[in-house]
């Protein structure tokens, strides 16, 4: 399966302060041509959680277009992640949400 940039994905997520993963759905922030040539993703964690937001986060406003569950953000903990270890794609931001994220790519990593 394929993937591009701005798909959102379930993926077992790393914790930095443990062992253990958890499955969650994720943003592909890495262009088609580089996860095609890698066989990895560059992801970003998507989240629901309202006690700890980053100043970076934004918010996914058209969530039940890219087929989330509820209302969640985009926040800017990335990680790599073997292709094949992709749980499944559950869809894709859209438009305006893409917006954001490129805004978001360029603010916090100059890309």
């Amino acid at each position: 399966m394929g993937f591009e940039q701005f798909d959102t994905v379930v993926v077992p997520f790393p914790f930095t302060d443990r062992s253990t993963t958890k499955r969650r759905p994720a943003l592909v922030i890495s262009t088609g041509t580089f996860n095609q040539s890698h066989d990895h993703l560059i992801l970003s964690m998507i989240t629901k959680a309202d006690n700890s937001r980053w100043e970076s986060d934004f918010e996914i406003l058209d969530w039940s277009e890219a087929n989330l569950m509820h209302p969640c953000r985009i926040r800017m903990k990335c990680f790599t992640l073997e292709t094949k270890l992709v749980t499944r794609k559950l869809g894709s931001i859209s438009e305006r949400d893409r917006i954001t994220a490129g805004s978001a790519l360029k603010r916090y990593f100059g890309c």
